[in-house]
């Protein structure tokens, strides 16, 4: 089982520019379905993508892929004739909220926000604007969702990913990355990996995350990986004291960090006070979450939490 994507996705990507493009045919290549782009003007139109897939050599999967990817002018007339219910926005800042808003109100389930630098004062207008309409919002500013070896949506490499038994939460991309790499290694695996992004609005947040891994029977563990900046790390350190009841294993990023100095993401900043490495630390550990010192001990902090509580 997977939480927000799997086999029965299908994926409409806004903004077929050329990261699109190129994070489109990787999309592919993985074996996500895509099934249609929104271009403006174009409508009507396709695009080509062909390539050896990421999965060449194994049974039943093809070496290749050559895939007409169909053009639509508007996300209604794309989801009228595909029947997606999922979209990945790489569309420039500017114009970006309101690609979010229009996939919104076409209906898409999930959307998938991979653009960096959307104004804040327009994240705002957009979180209001998909209140109550029934669809999930990822990001903006994250590397996306995968569930291994069934779909991929955004940027991170596929490769890194095997199935397996630990879900995956993070602010950040880059370490993302690390902690993945570093599951596979050491046999954990993944059951999804979510890339909620560094901004200080964005649309899920580690508690909508972690809420679905505690539902997901496949899902026997959970590593959290944040930040300083904001409140988000401490509400769901409480929510895992109340609420989980599955092993956690997290790391917080920004130790070293100098108060109101921006630390890579627009959200990573300590202001006032608040937000600092040491206060979130301390509110993890305080609701028994394993909490990795470096980077490199992620894998190493999440197998302590397994068998701490006798999974490993």
């Amino acid at each position: 089982m997977s939480v927000l994507v799997g086999t029965d996705t299908r994926l409409l990507v806004q903004g077929l520019g050329e990261a699109g493009t190129f994070h489109t045919d990787k999309a592919i290549a993985y074996g996500t379905n895509v099934v249609g782009a929104v271009r403006p003007g174009k409508g009507g139109q396709s695009v080509r993508f062909t390539g050896d897939t990421d999965h060449s050599g194994v049974p039943g999967r093809p070496d290749r892929y050559e895939v007409d990817v169909p053009s639509f002018d508007t996300v209604k007339d794309a989801v009228l004739a595909t029947g997606a219910n999922a979209t990945v926005i790489f569309v420039p800042p500017p114009f970006a909220a309101d690609a979010i808003m229009e996939a919104a109100e076409a209906g898409i389930a999930l959307i998938v926000t991979i653009t960096e630098g959307i104004p804040i004062a327009d994240m705002v207008r957009v979180k209001e604007y998909v209140r109550g309409k029934g669809v999930r919002l990822v990001g903006p500013n994250c590397p996306g969702v995968i569930t291994p070896h069934q779909c991929k949506i955004g940027i991170m490499p596929g490769y890194i990913h095997q199935r397996g038994r630990i879900g995956v939460v993070s602010r950040s991309g880059t370490l993302t990355y690390e902690a993945v790499k570093q599951l596979t290694d050491n046999g954990l695996g993944q059951t999804t990996a979510v890339g909620i992004g560094g901004d200080p609005v964005n649309g899920t947040n580690f508690i909508d995350v972690l809420e679905l891994f505690n539902a997901d029977p496949d899902t026997e563990g959970v590593i959290m990986i944040g930040e300083i900046g904001g409140s988000a790390e401490e509400d769901a350190a409480a929510w895992i004291s109340a609420n989980m009841r599955k092993p956690v294993a997290s790391f917080i990023a920004g130790t070293t960090a100098p108060p109101g100095k921006r630390m890579g993401h627009a959200g990573a900043i300590i202001s006032g006070g608040k937000g600092t490495a040491g206060e979130k630390i301390a509110a993890l550990e305080a609701a028994g979450v394993v909490v990795a010192t470096t980077p490199s001990d992620m894998g190493s902090a999440m197998l302590s939490a397994m068998r701490k509580a006798g999974k490993a």
